[in-house]
């Protein structure tokens, strides 16, 4: 009997090692083994670094420069370059678990294989060039670094691998993940930033006999953020930024300025990779990219230059379909169709071993479709089933006038970000850029719409025309910080809500940062270079909306029972709403504003002031023994062995956005002020530039020496210089070399 026992025993050991090894290995032997790009050339580039590890590639061709784009990039953060292309090829679960594979299982959901499959070869051929050399230099660092690669058959790639990675990443930007969230989940869709459509202004619309909602209560419409897991970055935080352009009638000293102030995560896939190119093809840019690209998103050329700063329209709608019993059909226009489903294999690497999940993906005429308790529901956005963006940022690097960057930007191939611009002609602009859906007059396009009418299904884009934009104002500057583009340019100057219609979705909220901007730069005769650099650092809160909402809420506490919430109390209404490290106040205001801000941008209801002051006063007593340290002394850089002190706050016009609270009770930012750049064009003069990051060039290296070392300027607010010249970057070259895939 024992021997049979031992012998079943050692057959179900057997089998569990068995079953476990499977478990370790399958998903690198199932996956789509990637391919080569098509055509193999040789590509040579010569990588120049300076003091501060910043790339300059060369090349002869544009395609060149792309291929040493991918070598330098792989060389500073290979680690996150993996990341994004795992996304692209819907393999991030078997990487990071459960959060990798809510992504992948969106990138079935939005079809963003199949976007690229439909749309690459039509893109221009230099074009596709440029990806296909990006997509040789990666395959390159991979095979010449086996030990970094971190997952079986992640290469080689080709370019539509990294174009199925835009079409991805794209719509998280303007909140798509708002709308994709609370249907998985289940969960009722958050009211909307911006207008609901006016009551009268509606057309009542019923599907099948049954009312849509007309609650503005109950509307079923979009929020940020809510919890999916998305390749945002190591956060998934949506950006945020700040961006100033100042014409040379205002500059005091003739100059044409434009400040580049992106609010990104400091680490992941939306971290900002600093660059500069030049090819003999004419392709010169300095500024900054995303892991996954081979261009610049933002920065200069010899002359122009334009940023960025998040918009936040409504490009989503939600369609209710009316599905037949078996819930294979749904009805249109009175007629059944098949609904489209797929089952895809999700990895999920859960320690050692990767799970193999099984989900159904469902599409139909409107879009993807998403099955939960409540329906069936549709999604239609802004840019669907489109990827232009990948030619025209090619082109707006390349650019050489106004006329002509603007026709590119017209083409709406960007679905949606602000851009403000600047150039050597002394020419500034602001764009409220955004491929808003072409939506008819009268729906209620902030409701659920039902899925069962054909006409509701809008057809492409509102033209360029329509949206808002300013060019050359009286005022001399425009800027945006994440809010409604009608504050840009100042009282004579700005736009009027008045004069867009409702469905175009443009939001209508603010942000401190706005305020802020809109009061100093009105209030400032002459904005030369230091005043502009009083104004971005700027550390200040307006006592205004949801700031004013919560110190009338302490003002109201009866604390008397609780002395030390009432000491905190009283040193919170004497602040002087100034995050600038100097007042008593600072740190436990920096604690208290942060949940109220991000319950104002989210949507959410705001939390209850007594508990949130009890919360804070307890760790600053925890940690510091005292309600009032040195808000130096809470709010920190941390990086390796850098640990340095910050100022801003989470809507400030310096930005420190969100943080890590670590074992020491410090906040360990990670996520705020980023690539900061400074571009000046003086009359007769070539472009300059200035520029900083918060860590440095390598961030995930600890042992290079610029993992880190654009620091201590960071936290002192200076910048270094952009070495845009090819004879300046030479003259201050700290590591020269040539790669090529000869």
């Amino acid at each position: 009997m024992k021997t049979w026992l031992g012998r079943i025993g050692f057959a179900v050991l057997g089998l569990l090692l068995v079953a476990f090894v499977a478990l370790a290995t399958w998903e690198p032997m199932f996956a789509d083994r990637g391919d080569p790009p098509a055509q193999h050339r040789t590509y040579s580039a010569e990588i120049v670094r300076g003091e501060f590890g910043v790339p300059h590639i060369y090349g002869e061709t544009d395609a060149d420069v792309a291929y040493g784009v991918a070598i330098a990039h792989a060389e500073d953060d290979f680690f996150t370059l993996q990341d994004v292309v795992a996304m692209a090829r819907g393999r991030y679960g078997a990487i990071a678990g459960e959060d990798g594979a809510a992504v992948d299982y969106v990138y079935h959901l939005l079809d963003a294989r199949g976007t690229a499959e439909r749309h690459y070869g039509a893109l221009p051929a230099d074009t596709r060039a440029l990806f296909e050399a990006y997509a040789a230099g990666l395959n390159q660092y991979a095979a010449e670094h086996p030990g970094e690669v971190k997952l079986g058959n992640l290469f080689p790639v080709d370019g539509e691998d990294v174009a199925a990675g835009f079409a991805l990443r794209q719509p998280f930007f303007f909140g798509l993940n708002n709308v994709i969230a609370p249907l998985v989940a289940g969960e009722d869709l958050r009211p909307e930033f911006g207008p609901p459509i006016p009551p009268e202004d509606r057309e009542t619309i019923e599907p099948s006999g049954e009312p849509i909602m007309e609650d503005a209560e109950q509307a079923s419409a979009r929020s940020l953020p809510l919890p999916l897991p998305l390749p945002l970055g190591e956060d998934g935080a949506l950006a945020g930024s700040n961006a100033f352009a100042i014409a040379p009638e205002k500059s005091g000293d003739g100059v044409t300025r434009l400040v580049s102030n992106s609010h990104q995560p400091w680490r992941g896939g939306v971290a900002w990779y600093e660059l500069v190119v030049e090819s003999g093809e004419g392709w010169h840019f300095a500024g900054a990219n995303f892991p996954g690209s081979p261009y610049p998103f933002l920065g200069h050329n010899e002359h122009l230059g334009w940023t960025n700063t998040v918009n936040r329209p409504d490009m989503v709608d939600v369609y209710r379909l009316e599905m037949d019993e078996s819930g294979t059909r749904y009805r249109l226009d009175g007629e059944w169709r098949e609904l489209e489903s797929k089952t895809v294999t999700l990895p999920v690497k859960l320690g050692p071993v990767v799970l193999p999940i099984r989900r159904t993906v469902h599409r139909s005429v409107h879009g993807p479709v998403i099955v939960n308790d409540n329906g069936a529901f549709a999604i239609r956005y802004g840019g669907i089933d489109d990827i232009g963006q990948l030619d025209a940022y090619y082109r707006l690097n390349k650019a050489t006038t106004f006329e002509e960057w603007r026709g590119i930007l017209a083409r709406l191939d960007i679905p949606s970000t602000n851009f403000l611009y600047a150039d050597e002609a002394g020419n500034i602009g602001y764009f409220y850029n955004a491929a808003l859906p072409d939506r008819q007059a009268g729906p209620d396009w902030r409701n659920i719409l039902p899925g069962d009418r054909s006409e509701l299904i809008w057809q492409g884009t509102v033209d360029f025309a329509e949206i808002p934009q300013i060019v050359n104002p009286a005022s001399g500057w425009l800027f945006n910080a994440n809010n409604s583009p009608y504050s840009a340019a100042g009282p004579g100057s700005d736009l009027s809500p008045d004069d867009f219609a409702p469905e175009l979705g443009i939001e209508l909220k603010t942000t401190n940062r706005a305020r802020r901007a809109a009061k100093l730069l009105s209030e400032t005769d002459m904005i030369d270079r230091a005043n502009l650099e009083r104004i971005k650092y700027d550390t200040g809160y307006e006592r205004e909306g949801y700031v004013k909402e919560l110190w009338d809420r302490l003002a109201e506490l009866d604390l008397a029972g609780e002395p030390e919430l009432a000491d905190a109390q009283a040193l919170l209404l004497e602040w002087d709403f100034t995050a600038d490290s100097i007042g008593r106040a600072d740190a436990l205001a920096l604690l208290m504003i942060k949940d109220f801000m991000s319950a104002e941008y989210q949507n959410k209801d705001a939390p209850v002031v007594e508990e949130h002051l009890r919360k804070q006063v307890d760790h600053l007593m925890k940690h510091f023994g005292r309600i009032d340290p040195p808000m130096s002394e809470l709010l920190r850089l941390r990086q390796g062995d850098v640990d340095l002190p910050l100022d801003g706050g989470s809507d400030t016009l310096r930005a420190s956005t969100t943080w890590t609270v670590e074992d020491d009770g410090r906040l360990s930012v990670r996520h705020g002020d980023s690539f900061l750049m400074f571009i000046e064009w003086e009359p007769g003069e070539p472009v300059r530039s200035q520029s900083i990051q918060p860590y440095g060039a390598a961030t995930t290296r600890p042992g290079d020496p610029n993992y880190a070392n654009q620091a201590p300027l960071f936290a002192r607010h200076e910048l270094k210089p952009v070495r845009f010249w090819r004879v300046d970057a030479l003259e201050n070259a700290v590591r020269r070399k040539t790669v090529t895939n000869r």
